[in-house]
């Protein structure tokens, strides 16, 4: 591993091979946690993308991969699953160093955390109906259900092999041949993927990884060889792939940005909510996309609300991530960094208020490391309120009634996730079913793996995980067999 966290990288991973890139560009890894830069990647080019889809695509013809049976399939994600059990701690220990997420939370999430969405999607495979007899109005047709073709998987920075994992998984087990763009803050840790891949089995040319910035992610989405393209990003990329996409009717399923609300009702037990700020709100510095960055609370309790808010986040222990005591860690980049005050700066013009937080912490002079920042007066019409941040900043705006709040809640151009806090479950369900976004929490907020994930309005399009994640690397077609 030593290796991998320094130096000049010049591979990338195509046809089963480590072989140079053709792009003599090279893209700086910076460690978020010191500011120092330790590695450099290729940045990849148009020779490098074509290199990468022909390889797909002769793997998707000749290979004999969509072909197999999907049990066939399951067996080589089972053994992808323990290749990267097997290599939990290098892997969380290259995240750390090019994100900042704390280690422990690291070698958790990018191990066994990944492993389990190859095991999924194994079970998945295991299970699937390739063909299937369908009966009515005095004909008989098969529904057949085939692999989609080379899928383009791009892939953000926070939490890199889960988010590789997302798309990857079901993409191998519906028998797709793809290529993965990482990014390039979070890139070298699949070089340790590549080397899984091997150990599985996988076949030459069904995965293959090229490194680079947002043009090598452009050109993959361009490419007219690739048939569907699963994209995590912000709203505006979204958009641009949307776009390239459009342009040859390829598959897509975007997964975008948020801005996600926790709304308590007015019987709302803070002893459920309080403990789940720090997790729910900003994990991993608020660099996630589902976030509950906006807590919508009562007016009548309003101060309870922001006081118990603020003693929690008060209390987070901000450090370096490779100590076992930081809770949070720094933000990925300068231009983050920069991002999140900026922010905090419109906040205060715009006449909300910091309660805790609000600067850049003492004693870290190194770092991209901002304090976690909680605002109270907040109005649903400010920036703060309206824009996604990521970084750690949560926004407190209060209602008077359950209307109010609704509107509030649905009131971004987003709609990714919520919450609902009541100590009425039937009520819960009632709000609930009427919030705007993919995934809706009731007193908790988690993801599960058998439940779709996804947005609607400026969030995105398309599922991931479950089977809904599985059918998107999917096409259906209806044969209609001789009577």
């Amino acid at each position: 591993m030593a290796g991998l966290m320094n130096g000049e990288h010049v591979d990338i991973y195509v046809n089963g091979k480590l072989r140079p890139a053709h792009s003599r560009t090279r893209i700086p890894v910076v460690n978020p946690a010191d500011e120092q830069e330790f590695a450099l990647i290729p940045d990849g080019d148009k020779d490098d993308v074509c290199a990468a889809v022909e390889a797909a695509r002769e793997a998707f013809e000749k290979s004999g991969w969509p072909q197999l049976p999907p049990s066939k399939r399951a067996n080589h994600l089972h053994k992808l699953a323990r290749a990267i059990e097997k290599r939990a701690e290098q892997l969380g220990a290259i995240v750390t160093a090019q994100i900042g997420m704390p280690l422990t939370i690291s070698v958790l999430s990018n191990g066994v955390g990944t492993s389990r969405y190859y095991d999924y999607y194994a079970e998945l495979a295991d299970q699937l109906e390739v063909e299937s007899e369908r009966f009515g109005h005095g004909l008989r047709t098969i529904v057949r259900r085939e692999p989609v073709g080379v899928a383009g998987l791009i892939v953000p920075w926070n939490g890199p092999q889960g988010a590789i994992a997302w798309k990857l998984a079901p993409a191998l087990a519906a028998g797709c041949t793809t290529v993965i763009k990482p990014s390039p803050e979070a890139s070298l840790d699949s070089y340790l993927l590549a080397e899984a891949l091997d150990e599985a089995g996988i076949p030459p040319g069904v995965v293959n990884i090229v490194f680079g910035g947002r043009e090598t992610g452009s050109l993959l989405a361009c490419h007219p060889g690739v048939d569907k393209v699963s994209f995590t990003g912000s709203t505006r990329a979204g958009r641009q792939v949307a776009l390239a996409c459009a342009e040859r009717f390829a598959r897509l399923t975007l997964e975008l940005g948020g801005k996600s609300g926790a709304l308590l009702l007015d019987d709302a037990d803070l002893n459920t909510f309080l403990p789940l700020v720090a997790s729910t709100c900003i994990p991993f510095s608020g660099q996630i996309c589902h976030a509950l960055t906006r807590v919508i609370a009562p007016r009548a309790r309003y101060e309870e609300v922001v006081d118990g808010i603020a003693a929690k986040i008060a209390g987070l222990v901000v450090g370096h991530p490779l100590d076992p005591a930081t809770q949070v860690g720094p933000l990925v980049a300068r231009r983050q960094r920069d991002r999140v005050e900026e922010y905090i700066a419109s906040g205060c013009r715009e006449g909300a208020r910091v309660v805790t937080g609000g600067g850049r912490p003492e004693g870290l002079d190194a770092g991209y490391y901002i304090q976690p920042t909680v605002f109270r007066d907040v109005d649903s019409a400010m920036s703060i309120a309206q824009q996604e941040i990521f970084g750690p900043v949560i926004s407190v705006i209060p209602y008077d009634n359950d209307e109010e709040a609704l509107a509030i809640c649905n009131g971004t151009t987003y709609g990714l996730g919520g919450a609902v806090f009541t100590s009425n479950p039937q009520r819960g369900m009632a709000i609930a079913r009427r919030i705007a976004a993919g995934v809706v929490g009731i007193n908790r907020y988690t993801l599960h793996i058998d439940a779709p994930f996804g947005g609607v309005k400026g969030s995105g399009l398309g599922r991931e995980l479950g089977p809904e994640g599985l059918a998107t690397f999917l096409e259906t077609k209806s044969i209609l067999p001789p009577s």
